[in-house]
């Protein structure tokens, strides 16, 4: 019988702080496929501040933690930072376009 591989992707997270008050999170990225055999971590800042339309302004900073020795060049990054915010756009495209999912 042929043996079936399955490859699995897949990304680990802890959740390092979290103040509803203060709109703040804070989380890290320990483990899976995002970190390229290079980087131990990234720890993530993510902070909402209301705007006077109604609305919120979302700023987010990324730490990376490269692992000793490694080389990470800046078109990695680059590229990461553009799935993450895809991702953060496709999130948010669907909390408006559904607002009673988080009401």
């Amino acid at each position: 019988m042929p043996q079936i591989l399955f490859l699995r992707k897949y990304v680990k997270h802890r959740i390092d702080a979290l103040d509803k008050d203060k709109m703040t999170h804070s989380y890290t990225t320990i483990e899976g496929v995002v970190l390229l055999d290079k980087i131990e971590s990234i720890a993530y800042d993510i902070k909402f501040e209301a705007t006077a339309d109604g609305g919120c302004k979302g700023t987010i900073v990324s730490k990376y933690f490269p692992n000793a020795g490694a080389e990470i060049k800046e078109e990695e990054i680059k590229e990461g930072k553009e799935k993450a915010a895809a991702l953060f756009k496709t999130v948010e495209a669907y909390l408006v376009a559904n607002p009673q999912a988080y009401a």
